[in-house]
């Protein structure tokens, strides 16, 4: 069915919510913009129940398949850490998998064959995002594990170089899409060359493009025909083509270096647009043009109904001022739409009872035993090396 306008607006967003429970504001704007998908946080989930009832709710707003996303990637991003059981950090289970003769030492329960780690942890994860109803998980993170950015990427990162990060990566998607759960590897072109925290700030990433393409774009060239979603990110790039344009603004990086060079042909998806790291480059009206303009598939606005509806009027405003973008919308709507499909179940899963709950709650704990300890061996066995011991609690 052919989109008008506002639809096609509409659909390119994915909406943050403010609580538990939708309010009246909330169901009024909801049905007037009829966003893609939605994404919730802590403050939106209280257990499996009310977050499935608040899921149904909202995407009854939506186009069709949309996109029902959490950021749970283990460690300092877990969202279900209160309402389920916490998940190791990323970084964690690619250590504790990295050594040969620590991999001897996991043998696996039946049924999981020689599955790896981190094939374990995106299972794991894939069966708590499903159980809460939610279909898309925004990981794994394909950050390089750099010096320039250890303060601010923390645990997330799995890998110093490419080889490293797509080793964890490959089979931790394939751990998901046994589920039916889509991943999203972010944050491309790649933060392990900033500094900045781009919440707050544009990062300016100090690598010359022979550097970002050998090293912290390798993961993304690697896992190209793998990843259903790429996540761009804020930070600018001045010693490229880029300049000083953050990457989710940039035509050289969306178009010209994912779609094109790369030959991406997955949801591009942005970080959130309510971020600094954009905020303070450019208002809110030019950023969600820009944005699209540049190649961007969805744009994800987490939290501020007045920066959602500002972000909608705009889009429609440049269609409606501008021929060339009218066209641009409405066929990036299109693309969009058919790019869900291919990765949205038709429905959602089937809640899990109590007693299915519980186990999963218990596999999660046991998998975390398991890799804090087998972490502690790596540290042990590595020491004098490149890598440093991180410490996490369960």
């Amino acid at each position: 069915m052919a989109l008008n306008v506002r639809q096609a607006a509409g659909s390119l967003m994915v909406v943050g919510l403010s609580g538990t429970e939708l309010t009246g504001l909330e169901r009024a704007w909801l049905k007037l913009v009829r966003p893609g998908g939605t994404i919730l946080f802590r403050r939106n989930i209280a257990d499996a129940l009310q977050t499935r009832a608040l899921l149904g709710e909202v995407t009854s707003f939506c186009g069709s398949r949309a996109l029902r996303c959490v950021d749970l990637e283990g460690g300092t991003v877990d969202r279900l850490r209160d309402a389920l059981a916490a998940m190791p950090a990323a970084q964690l289970v690619a250590r504790a998998n990295s050594l040969p003769a620590l991999a001897a030492k996991t043998k696996p329960r039946r049924g999981w064959g020689t599955r790896s780690l981190a094939y374990q942890h995106g299972e794991l994860i894939g069966c708590g995002v499903k159980a809460f109803g939610f279909n898309v998980t925004l990981a794994p993170v394909l950050d390089l594990a750099l010096q320039h950015s250890a303060q601010v990427m923390g645990t997330r990162s799995t890998g110093s170089n490419a080889d490293e990060v797509v080793a964890f990566a490959r089979p931790f998607l394939a751990g998901l899409a046994s589920q039916g759960v889509s991943g999203c590897g972010k944050h491309f072109p790649g933060l392990g060359g900033g500094t900045k925290d781009s919440h707050f700030d544009t990062p300016e990433v100090e690598r010359g493009w022979n550097e970002l393409w050998a090293e912290d774009i390798a993961p993304y060239r690697a896992l190209r025909d793998e990843l259903p979603m790429v996540m761009v990110n804020h930070a600018a790039y001045p010693h490229t083509k880029g300049k000083d344009l953050p990457a989710t603004a940039s035509p050289f990086w969306i178009t010209e270096v994912l779609r094109k060079r790369i030959g991406y042909r997955g949801l591009i998806f942005s970080d959130d647009m309510e971020m600094g790291g954009i905020l303070k480059f450019l208002p809110m009206e030019e950023a969600a043009v820009a944005a699209i303009r540049a190649g961007m598939d969805m744009i994800e606005i987490c939290h501020s109904p007045e920066l959602i509806l500002r972000a909608y009027e705009a889009l429609i405003v440049e269609a409606e001022r501008s021929t060339a973008f009218r066209t641009l919308l409405l066929k990036r709507a299109q693309e969009a739409a058919k790019k869900r499909a291919r990765i949205v179940p038709v429905q959602a899963a089937k809640a899990l009872n109590a007693k299915q709950f519980e186990t999963l709650r218990t596999k999660i704990r046991a998998f975390h035993e398991k890799v804090l300890a087998l972490a502690g061996d790596v540290a042990s066995d590595s020491a004098g090396s490149k890598l440093k011991p991180v410490v996490e609690t369960a």
